[in-house]
């Protein structure tokens, strides 16, 4: 649970983690070096009434929409998440709750975000550059999701 403070948060201290929706088991797939994404978006209808007495609309709310969620890591070998967009993209439904939670210098919980029955959606290998540089070879991945619980 986030606790109030003067000072803000880090944001270079995180944990992500994929669940199993059959069993709630997770496992901890840490070592993202970028998590962005995570919002959500309300749509507004626009309504008059004829005799209303301001010449304005009411803005009602109604559907909203979930924001992707993209992951980037450098790359280390495992091949588990492209595994799981491969499985979707040859017809399988595999949705999954992943966990992003937010630490503190302590390595205590402050916040946690559950996206909720999240599928793959993109995954981008890194670029590969022969200028002799020191990057590190970079891997991204896209998730959309069906809802983001903010504990």
């Amino acid at each position: 649970m986030a606790t109030e403070r003067s000072n803000p948060y880090g944001a270079f201290n995180y944990l992500v983690s994929l669940g199993d929706k059959n069993n709630d088991q997770e496992e901890v797939f840490g070592g993202f070096s970028d998590v962005s994404g995570l919002g959500m978006e309300v749509n507004y209808s626009e309504y008059r009434n004829g005799n209303e007495k301001f010449n304005t609309v009411r803005k009602i709310p109604n559907t909203y929409k979930q924001d992707d969620v993209t992951l980037k890591r450098g790359l280390v070998g495992s091949l588990k998440l492209y595994a799981w967009l491969k499985t979707v993209a040859d017809g399988a439904y595999t949705p999954t709750n992943v966990t992003i939670t937010l630490l503190d210098e302590g390595r205590q919980t402050v916040a946690t975000w559950v996206l909720r029955d999240a599928q793959p959606k993109k995954w981008t290998g890194p670029t590969l550059a022969a200028k002799g540089g020191g990057e590190v070879a970079m891997e991204e991945f896209v998730l959309v999701h069906e809802g983001i619980e903010y504990k």
